[in-house]
C-alpha cells in the first residue's frame, strides 16, 4: 500500500444539525479511491457546554494493520536505526489492528477552546491517495514539495476563476462563524 500525501483538515460547524451526508461523501471518496480517512475527531458541545467525543476512519482492517505497521517503523527507524524499525512495525501493526486513532482525547480538549457552545469541530487526517502517481512522478522527474494550501475564493477573483460574487458567496460558506449566525 502506497501512502498518498496526508492532510490534517479542521472544519467548524454551527449549530451541528448531522444526517450523515458527510459520512457518507467520506465513504464515496474512499470507495473511488480518492481519499481515506486516517483518522477523524468530531467534538460536539450542546448548549449547555456538554461535550462528546467521537472517533472515525475509514481504512479497512487490513489497510489500518499496514499503516500501523509502517508508522511504527518510521518511529523505531528514528529511535533505534533499523532494528528499531523492525519492532516499531511489529508493535504499530498489532496496535492498529484494533483501528488507528491518531488523535487523541486530549487534542480534543484543544478544540474545545476554540468553538462556541452549540457547535462541533472535526480534525479529519486525510491520505489523499489520488495524489500518489502525481507525487510519485514530480519524485522521478527530480520535484519535491516546497508548498501547499486552501487558496481563498476571493484570489481567485484576481486570476479570473471567479466572478466577484460567485467569490464572496464561496468565501462566506467557508468562513461563517458560530458568532455570526
Amino acid at each position: 500500500m502506497a501512502i498518498g500525501p496526508v492532510q490534517l483538515v479542521v472544519l467548524g460547524f454551527t449549530r451541528p444539525d448531522f444526517h450523515g451526508e458527510i459520512i457518507d461523501e467520506l465513504e464515496r471518496l474512499r470507495q473511488s479511491d480518492t481519499v481515506r480517512v486516517i483518522d477523524a475527531l468530531a467534538v460536539y458541545k450542546d448548549a449547555a457546554g456538554e461535550v462528546e467525543v467521537e472517533h472515525l476512519s475509514n481504512l479497512s482492517p487490513g489497510e489500518a494493520v499496514e499503516f500501523g505497521s509502517k508508522i511504527g517503523a518510521l518511529i523505531g527507524l528514528g529511535i533505534e536505526g533499523e532494528e528499531g524499525a523492525e519492532t516499531g512495525a511489529a508493535a504499530g501493526a498489532e496496535a492498529a489492528a484494533e483501528g488507528v486513532e491518531v488523535f487523541s482525547d486530549e487534542q480534543a480538549w484543544d478544540v474545545l477552546e476554540e468553538i462556541p457552545n452549540d457547535s462541533a469541530a472535526a480534525l479529519v487526517l486525510l491520505e489523499h491517495h489520488w495524489a500518489v502517481p502525481l507525487r510519485d512522478a514530480v519524485v522521478r522527474a527530480g520535484g519535491f514539495r516546497i508548498s501547499d494550501g486552501f487558496i481563498s475564493p476571493l484570489d481567485l477573483v484576481e486570476i479570473g476563476l471567479l466572478s466577484t460574487e460567485e467569490a464572496r458567496d464561496l468565501h462566506a460558506l467557508e468562513t461563517t462563524s458560530a458568532a455570526s449566525r
